[in-house]
């Protein structure tokens, strides 16, 4: 069992060798993830259209 600034000391030690990301490559990746959610919002989107009208054909529903 550890004492606790023995477990504080190692926690620094851990963090330190943490790579941060710079601000650029936060910003970019930012933007990537806001894009692919888009498209993959227009994809379900065109999907649920898609599927809303055949279903209606099928059900004889029209409009």
């Amino acid at each position: 069992m550890l004492s606790p600034v023995e477990f504080i000391q190692q926690v620094k030690r851990e963090v330190s060798k943490v790579s941060w990301p710079t601000r650029k490559e936060v910003v970019v990746t930012t933007i990537m993830v806001f894009v692919l959610v888009l498209i993959a919002a227009g994809f379900f989107l065109a999907v649920d259209q898609v599927l809303v009208r055949i279903i209606r054909a099928v059900l004889g529903l029209g409009g």
